[in-house]
């Protein structure tokens, strides 16, 4: 296999891995705002704005599908996002202001997802020749 179609594979892959992750997160969102219980005490402003970011995460995945530089912007552009509303989810809990563990926990991982991301597409963005 040529390094072209290599990296091309594997910018398919990190996309394919930002859509499922937005359907995921799109599917939990509306179950929970549906009327679910998630077993768990719920924030629902961060719950609306993990289900509109689901949706987004969609869309940067398709666009990263399409092309390397959008998707790599977009992946940095959430995951600064996620890391903005993870500082203000952990001072709410720190503070005793509404904030729950569960949504510490559940920002980190979307951060961290959205790092690895764009790390990913940065690292692939170097190596590829159309960069």
């Amino acid at each position: 296999m040529n390094p072209a179609r290599a990296m091309r594979i594997i910018q398919y892959a990190l996309a394919l891995v930002a859509v499922l992750f937005g359907f995921a997160t799109i599917v939990a969102g509306t179950r929970v705002l549906a009327g679910a219980d998630p077993g768990y005490v719920v924030f629902l402003p961060l719950l609306i704005f993990n289900t509109v970011m689901g949706v987004i995460y969609v869309l940067a995945g398709f666009a990263l599908w399409r092309s390397l530089d959008r998707g790599r912007y977009a992946a940095a552009a959430i995951f600064i996002l996620n890391l903005l509303v993870l500082a203000v989810v952990a001072y709410l809990y720190q503070s005793d202001q509404g904030g729950a563990l569960d949504s510490v926990r559940a920002m980190s991982l979307r951060t961290g997802v959205w790092l690895v991301l764009f790390l990913g597409l940065a690292w692939l963005s170097r190596k590829s020749p159309r960069a």
